[in-house]
């Protein structure tokens, strides 16, 4: 036992050295990548202090500084914040299906941020800083934690979670939400609703230094809370009843998961929009490799998502180059088919 907890513990440590290793590169190549054609050297000297570049014009450090590199930073905290959230409401539901976008609630953080968008759109230009830290990131958080709250108790009952009725209570949340959405860009003025368009569709072209420190801030916070209850996380999915009698506050801890997993969620679709399916692919890939100890899953996952949205938004970038794709599009294209395959491998097994 003792021999295999050992090896465990290297392979995961070799895991994420390779994982960092990978997204080091991938870094590298987002940076360099773009429809405009800037070469490896230019793109590497312009992140280096004054003093240190080769001579370059200013529009291409313009490029580099202020469009690439915060969308690059920004596709690695969102990425790696919805694949951590993902794997937690995956333990919480005790469910492979759970997902934030699947069940609803990236949908409910949407309608909230979009209330925010059209009531406040008219402050944005006196005043940026409060709808892009203050207005979109709490009301994204409120429609979070309302649909999340909303799916556990609708597919929770004294017999475990069914997972039919969280798909049903999802699909049902998302239909309000996108009537919701509906009546939000029938009331936006012709700039909210240009907002509104690209923003439903996920994309990370608005990056800006405030978003990636809250971005950044959040990543953060949410992991080390989520490391510290990993072994909680582990006894829960053996069931409710089995991590009572180990001494565990179910619902204390459920509560808590759920809050913080719509704050991450929140603050997520309040920067980029909707992007679905990090955080049903992730923690799959994650306990694939390494196997469903949240220690060992959370800073898996998390190199994971980042890598995953950020080779996503390499691909929108250059797939119709000089246009940019939605980033959500790619990710959809990815995870719809993954979805299914996970539906037909358990089907007859839904409850």
């Amino acid at each position: 036992m003792l021999t295999s907890t050992f090896f465990q513990a290297n392979n995961t440590k070799i895991l994420i050295f390779s994982g960092i290793v990978l997204l080091y590169i991938a870094i590298v190549a987002s940076i360099a990548l773009g429809p405009m054609d800037i070469t490896l050297a230019q793109s590497m000297s312009a992140l280096l202090p004054s003093q240190y570049r080769i001579d370059l014009p200013a529009h291409i450090e313009l490029v580099i500084q202020q469009i690439r590199l915060p969308r690059t930073l920004l596709a690695l905290s969102v990425g790696a914040i919805l694949a951590i959230c993902g794997t937690v409401m995956q333990g919480l539901f005790r469910n492979s299906l759970a997902d934030p976008g699947i069940i609803g609630v990236s949908a409910g953080a949407s309608l909230g941020a979009a209330i925010a968008i059209v009531m406040f759109g008219s402050l944005a230009e006196l005043y940026p800083t409060l709808l892009l830290l203050g207005a979109v990131p709490l009301f994204s958080f409120m429609g979070g934690a309302i649909t999340t709250i909303i799916v556990y108790h609708l597919g929770t009952s004294s017999n475990g979670t069914s997972v039919t009725m969280m798909l049903l209570a999802g699909v049902a949340i998302s239909a309000l939400a996108g009537a919701g959405l509906g009546l939000m860009n029938y009331y936006a003025d012709d700039q909210a609703l240009r907002d509104l368009s690209l923003w439903t569709m996920g994309s990370l072209a608005g990056a800006n230094w405030l978003g990636i420190a809250l971005s950044f801030v959040t990543l953060i916070v949410l992991f080390i809370v989520f490391y510290k209850d990993a072994n909680k996380m582990d006894a829960l999915l053996l069931g409710e009843s089995e991590a009572k009698h180990l001494g565990i506050r179910v619902q204390r801890l459920k509560k808590k998961l759920i809050l913080l997993t719509a704050v991450g969620v929140g603050v997520t679709v309040s920067l980029s929009g909707m992007i679905g399916f990090i955080g049903l692919i992730v923690p799959h890939l994650g306990r694939m490799l390494i196997g469903p100890r949240h220690k060992l899953l959370l800073p898996v996952s998390m190199v994971i998502g980042a890598l995953l949205l950020l080779v996503s938004d390499m691909i929108a970038r250059t797939v119709v180059a000089p246009l940019d794709m939605p980033v959500g599009i790619v990710t959809a294209l990815i995870g719809a088919p993954f979805f299914m395959y996970l539906l037909v491998k358990q089907k007859g097994t839904l409850a």
